[in-house]
């Protein structure tokens, strides 16, 4: 599913018109990106948790040159399921 299919499912299930849906998520994306800009946590009950985690710097190679380079630390993105997803999951 892609962000349009997904913006037609939500507009479908809330009966809203597709700009308001597309309005929504668009809000939704910019939010939880901000909390994570500054570190913090969206915590979704049921559904999951929206996090960051440090990667810290690595050395690794360059697959056509064999050559050794470095890869600098970054901070990444990190989603954990709940446990109300997973079991409608299985």
């Amino acid at each position: 599913m892609n962000k349009q299919e997904l913006i037609e499912a939500i507009a479908n299930e809330v009966d809203v018109p597709k700009v308001t849906a597309a309005g929504c998520l668009d809000a939704f994306i910019s939010t939880v990106t901000k909390v994570l800009k500054k570190k913090g946590e969206v915590r979704l009950v049921g559904f999951g948790t929206f996090a960051t985690t440090k990667r810290k710097a690595t050395t690794g190679r360059n697959p056509q040159t064999g050559a050794e380079i470095k890869i600098p630390a970054s901070t990444q993105p990190k989603f954990r399921p709940g446990k109300a997803l997973k079991e409608a999951l299985n």
